[in-house]
Parts: C-alpha cells; structure tokens; sequence
C-alpha cells in the first residue's frame, strides 16, 4: 500500500478507481482503519463515477503512531473542557483535518468531495470550517455536533466501545471482543452475520494491531467540544446520513449537525445503527453520489 507525508507525518492510503474522475476522500472514525470502510461501498462510489480515497488516520492502522505521547488524563481534559480551557495533548482533531488536507496535496489534488464516518465526520466538518476551498461538498454519516445537552450513548454502545483489548492479546482474544462491540453499537435492522465479523477483526488484526491509539483519539474529540457556532462557517453543500436506531450516536446528533449547517440535508435510515451494513451499501452511495453531482 502507498504512503505519503501529509502535515509532517506518515499517512497511509488506498486509492480506487480512474483518477481522471472527480475525487472522492473517505474519513473513518475512532479507533478503525481503512478498512472499516466496506469494499462494497468503496466499489459502489467507483461505480457511479468517482476517485476514491481512503486513509488510515494518525496513530491507528498503518500510518504513524504517537505512542511516545503517552495516554491523556480524561477527566483532566473534560474538567478544563467544562471551564474553557485546553489541555495539552499529542493532537487536537484540527489536526487530524490538517493530515486530511495534507493529503490531498501530497496526491496533487486541489479539492475533493468529502465523506466522514462518526469521528471522521467530526474531522471532515473541521475540514469543512478550516479548509473551505478544499470541499466541494461534504458528508457526514453517524456523527454529531459535540453539543453537550444531546442524548447520551446507550450505557452498553459505550462500555462496549471503551472494552479494549490489551496490547499484548492475541486474535483469539480479540475476535469476542470485537463481536461484542459490533453488535453493540451496530445495526439493530441489519445483524451482520458472525462470520463476516470474525473475517473483519482478523484481516484488521493481522494488518495492524494498536489499541492504544483510540485513547489519544478519544481525547482529541473531548478537547475540540461544541463545534456548533463554527459549523455555521461551512459553506460546502452538505448532506447528514444518521441511522435511526444509532445506540452509541443517537439520531438527534446528525439532525443537529443538519441544523447547524446553513443548508444542509438530512437523510435518516431506518433500523441503521453506528455501522455501514452491506444491505445499505447502495442506499448510502446513491445518498453521496446524487449530493456530489
């Protein structure tokens, strides 16, 4: 798989399709690389006519760790969060946006259409506000605003979630947990079959195992907090996807987000939770690809 040094730092990428096609960069959330965006839609977006990318975003799959940083002190940062404050920590999301631009120059490309995942639809809003020219439109699937007063996630979605293996355990150990967490926070509507999960968590794990990385993660998104005033800044014709039944997201998060964008679109999913169901593969990339166009 190629890299490129995008922001200063080591980011691995894939690319899918004819480059000539307009460019298509997809964002994925907490703690999964790549590849937890599913070939199938991948392919789908290929197939109605768009140069996808995907990457490994900082300190998880391939791309450069930041393991030397240490692991954040939570309740530190939510406290100076609660009092306007800023922790200090290896990476802020902001960040992370950056890395995302600087991909997109590192592949020569100007913009893009923008599409990100729950984290990743929190990096690829601050893509949004920080690099307007960059985004010709964005998409933003099960993610939220950070606004504090929404609905919290459902107790099992996020003590599922926080279940992590240690550094040293093997596949084996891996695989229950990684089924608990799927069907925790997945799609009530659209069970995926165990054997389809296991095969996920063993290509993961066998391409890159690092369970410290979420932890940095997690702290970056308590750090940025409410992005609702800066939200009204985007000006990339915008589109939400959120999933109804979403246990570790819920709804109310993307209908938030759709009001603090000026214009955007709201597409609710029925029986969709905080996954990318195959069953729902041309659903969202018709969704994309009618917003894109």
């Amino acid at each position: 798989m190629p890299h490129a040094i995008a922001n200063g730092i080591r980011i691995e990428y894939e690319t899918h399709g004819d480059p000539a096609n307009p460019p298509l960069l997809l964002i994925m959330g907490l703690g999964a690389q790549l590849t937890l965006w599913p070939i199938e839609l991948v392919e789908a977006l290929v197939a109605r006519g768009y140069y996808v990318i995907r990457h490994d975003n900082r300190d998880i799959g391939l791309s450069e760790k930041f393991g030397h940083a240490g692991v954040p002190n939570f309740r530190r940062v939510a406290l100076m969060r609660l009092f306007g404050l800023r922790a200090k920590l290896p990476y802020r999301l902001t960040d992370m946006a950056d890395d995302a631009a600087g991909l997109l120059d590192a592949l020569g490309i100007d913009s893009a259409h923008i599409v990100g995942g729950s984290m990743g639809g929190m990096i690829a809003q601050l893509l949004a506000i920080d690099h307007a020219p960059r985004v010709r439109t964005l998409t933003s699937i099960f993610s939220t605003t950070g606004n504090p007063r929404l609905p919290r996630p459902r107790p099992e979605a996020m003590n599922a979630l926080l279940d992590r293996a240690p550094a040293n355990a093997t596949l084996d150990q891996v695989i229950p947990i990684g089924i608990r967490v799927a069907r925790a926070i997945g799609s009530p509507a659209y069970p995926a079959p165990e054997e389809y999960l296991r095969e996920r968590i063993a290509r993961d794990y066998a391409r890159s195992f690092y369970p410290e990385g979420p932890a940095r993660q997690i702290a970056a998104i308590m750090d940025d907090g409410d992005r609702r005033k800066r939200l009204r800044r985007v000006t990339a014709p915008t589109l939400v996807i959120h999933g109804t039944d979403d246990p570790l997201v819920p709804v109310e998060g993307g209908r938030d987000t759709a009001r603090a964008i000026p214009g955007a679109r709201l597409h609710e999913i029925p029986g969709m939770g905080h996954d990318l169901p195959l069953e729902l593969v041309d659903e969202i990339a018709d969704a994309i690809a009618a917003h894109a166009r």
